[in-house]
């Protein structure tokens, strides 16, 4: 039963899914490399060693399934994209920060995974997957607990008693009093600021070091606008007098100026967290009732999404994006 499943073609879903793994887990691969030739905490050190151990034996398995289905292995991230030698560009609370952020990351691109995914074998890898980033999560919040890097989230009011919406200024965020804000929408704030105060972080490395000065540029603005809106969100939240919840960290980046990684590498990871973020943006917006927060995200999506673009570009003209799988061209085969 098993042997006639995995004769089954690969399907959109599933090819697509293993492409975008392999790419993430061999530029994981290079990151982590790096960072533990230049790590100083004896427990960061450890989980960034499970952390490579997982990823190289994911490169192994989806090697193995690409064989095994005749599809070509993608180039993804080679040894010429780390450069070991570099001296360090983030403390270890940057590793720290951006482990916990992966953890989030992983869990939600592995379980959307398995919920498209098909075929038994894959199904298992994705399973693995899953449990495997919820472990490393778990860890490396005991860690950050443990060296008191870890910023728990706000806390608010316990109810008193059930209550029901009456009236229509709940939704009002523009004109009138504003209602104080839901605990989903100050989750939502707290994890973009988070993600934004991190991305300031790597973005302002990056364009340290970057060979390119077109690169360069790009990450600085980039390091702008993750500022920006980082401000935004702490903003909102310092209205209702709620603890902002974010670390600015570009503190944490070292005054180092040889890349520890290829232009190539660090454009894929920027986009990479910008289509991530875009994302988080628009489920945040869903789970958001106040009209005021459905703009400002409405907004703030559109302003990354140009980013993103001009960042695609610059990928395209240096030759540096992997093309995912596509369908075929039917109008071009009929010609």
């Amino acid at each position: 039963m098993e042997n006639n499943d995995q004769k089954t073609e690969l399907t959109a879903a599933e090819i697509s899914s293993l492409w975008t793994s392999y790419q993430n887990d061999t530029m994981l691969i290079c990151g982590l490399q790096h960072f533990l030739k230049n790590v100083d905490n004896e427990e960061v050190k450890s989980i960034l060693e499970q952390m490579l151990s997982i990823s190289e034996q994911h490169k192994k398995k989806l090697t193995q399934i690409f064989n095994n289905d005749n599809y070509p292995v993608p180039q993804g991230f080679l040894e010429k994209d780390v450069n070991l030698d570099a001296p360090r560009l983030f403390s270890d609370r940057i590793y720290v920060e951006l482990l916990l952020q992966m953890g989030g990351f992983h869990m939600a691109i592995y379980g959307l995974a398995l919920s498209q995914v098909e075929r038994d074998d894959i199904i298992h890898f994705y399973s693995d997957a899953l449990n495997e980033s919820h472990e490393i999560n778990k860890k490396v919040k005991e860690i950050a607990k443990n060296n008191r890097l870890y910023v728990r989230y706000p806390q608010i009011p316990k109810a008193k008693q059930i209550e029901f919406v009456t009236d229509d200024s709940f939704l009002t965020g523009w004109f009138g009093d504003r209602r104080p804000l839901l605990g989903v929408e100050i989750t939502a704030l707290v994890l973009n600021a988070r993600r934004n105060a991190l991305g300031q972080a790597l973005i302002t490395g990056f364009s340290q070091v970057a060979g390119s000065k077109e690169v360069r540029k790009y990450f600085e603005k980039g390091r702008d606008i993750s500022a920006k809106q980082l401000d935004i969100f702490t903003s909102l939240l310092r209205d209702d007098y709620i603890s902002e919840g974010a670390r600015i960290l570009t503190s944490e980046v070292t005054d180092s100026t040889a890349s520890p990684f290829s232009d190539k590498l660090m454009m894929f990871l920027i986009t990479t967290l910008i289509a991530s973020g875009m994302g988080q943006y628009g489920t945040s917006m869903s789970i958001s009732p106040r009209h005021d927060l459905g703009v400002q995200y409405a907004r703030l999506i559109a302003e990354i999404a140009k980013y993103s673009n001009k960042g695609a570009n610059i990928m395209i003209e240096n030759g540096w994006m992997e093309q995912p799988p596509i369908a075929a061209d039917r109008k071009k085969l009929a010609k």
